[in-house]
């Protein structure tokens, strides 16, 4: 991916890169870390056209730029993707698909502006107060350990973890997340694991099923998962919730062409 692939526009202190593909009823489609919305290409081209695919890079992430003290409080974060929504005028309920960090930050934004989302797919996130970081996250939200980390993971250690962890995940994703991998890229990483605290979530979590009570939902969850247990699929209260027992965390981009028939079904349903 490269500026010719998309282009930015400003959002608060944000120079947010994305990508925005056809036209028709908008899908905003949010990725995770260490990703960038490049992690979406291959679900988008799987997808039919009439419809409007926008894909941003988060803050700090990819080719989007953040203050190097951004704030990533679920309150910032739900500003930021309302702000994002009004620079692209985007006057229609939005079809909300979220993976990992960007669950965070689109769910926050449906838990308080329910009337501007018309459909939600959920993959591997966390929205609540009793998840436990794992492992690597507990070093990467150490002062000091979480960048010895950062400066010691080479494309060859980048590239191992992540393909131990996925096996399913083709070595063109993860070639190109390491391309993003920035040095400023590594610094907001461990800004937004530190600023991510369960507790956060409390106050949240309800805001949350509320909104999806009224809104039309599907959790899509790749089992082999080390991060985050396939239990918590079922605790956002969703209407429908399918496991994937042979996928890992990066269900979208393992995937893509069968979950792009899920996602393509769900959001022709009246």
């Amino acid at each position: 991916m490269d500026e010719r692939d998309g282009m930015t526009v400003q959002v608060g202190e944000t120079q947010t890169f994305l990508m925005d593909r056809g036209a028709g009823a908008p899908t905003l489609l949010l990725h995770g870390s260490p990703d960038s919305s490049h992690m979406w290409r291959p679900l988008i081209e799987a997808l039919p056209s009439g419809r409007r695919y926008i894909a941003p890079d988060l803050p700090g992430y990819g080719l989007s730029t953040a203050p190097e003290d951004f704030d990533y409080s679920l309150e910032s974060q739900t500003k930021w993707v309302d702000g994002l929504v009004a620079a692209l005028e985007i006057e229609t309920p939005v079809n909300l698909v979220v993976h990992d960090f960007g669950g965070p930050f689109g769910l926050a934004w449906a838990a308080t502006y329910p009337e501007k989302v018309r459909r939600i797919v959920i993959f591997n996130t966390n929205f609540f107060s009793d998840y436990h970081w794992h492992s690597w996250a507990q070093m990467m939200r150490a002062p000091i350990v979480g960048e010895a980390m950062m400066a010691i993971n080479s494309e060859k250690v980048f590239t191992q973890t992540i393909a131990k962890t996925a096996p399913r995940l083709p070595a063109e994703h993860i070639a190109e997340t390491f391309r993003l991998y920035t040095p400023a890229v590594r610094r907001h990483i461990l800004r937004l694991y530190r600023a991510t605290d369960p507790k956060n979530f409390r106050g949240w979590e309800n805001k949350l099923r509320a909104a999806i009570a009224r809104t039309p939902t599907m959790v899509l969850w790749g089992d082999q998962d080390p991060f985050i247990e396939p239990r918590y699929a079922e605790k956002f209260g969703a209407e429908r919730v399918e496991h994937f027992q042979e996928y890992s965390h990066w269900l979208p981009v393992e995937a893509p062409q069968e979950i792009a028939r899920r996602l393509d079904e769900f959001f022709q349903e009246a």
